[in-house]
């Protein structure tokens, strides 16, 4: 399914878009996900949920998340830094939860770094709570992880 607002599409994610998503992944990370990691997740399935949006066919954002039972694991998600604060994030955060409804699931679950002061903003913002600490989580710098829930409810009702 797609969405057009304002020239933005959101669509689902697939293996030719692995180049645009790893530039985008190196601009917004210090610890990119490696390229093969990035084009398994880019391979729909059963268990992946894939979506990338783009700008006039520009790809300017991605969330990539997994169907664990009856929770939409959100594994990745960026936004082209030139386009953040424009609600991007928000416009791929409800279109997952569109999907996720479709596919039976009921919450968001997630781990974000304790430092990512504008991500743990963004989620509170969308309903997200905190639920429990991840020790050590990223292998980069030890940094422990927040993990954060929501019900998809909350999120479609924003709409």
């Amino acid at each position: 399914m797609t969405e057009n607002v304002e020239g933005v599409v959101v669509r689902v994610g697939r293996p030719d878009d692995l180049v645009a998503v790893m530039q985008l992944e190196v601009r917004c990370f210090s610890d990119p996900w490696p390229p093969a990691a990035l084009l398994g997740e880019l391979t729909p399935d059963q268990l992946r949920l894939p979506l990338v949006l783009e700008i006039d066919g520009t790809l300017r954002g991605y969330l990539m998340g997994w169907l664990v039972v009856d929770q939409l694991h959100i594994l990745n998600f960026a936004t082209d830094p030139d386009f953040q604060r424009r609600g991007l994030g928000t416009i791929l955060l409800r279109e997952a939860a569109r999907q996720g409804e479709k596919l039976r699931m009921e919450e968001f679950t997630l781990e974000v770094r304790q430092s990512n002061d504008a991500a743990l903003g963004f989620y509170k913002k969308h309903g997200f709570r905190e639920t429990g600490v991840r020790p050590g989580y990223y292998v980069d710098n030890g940094e422990d992880a927040i993990i954060m829930a929501c019900p998809l409810g909350p999120i479609l009702a924003q709409e």
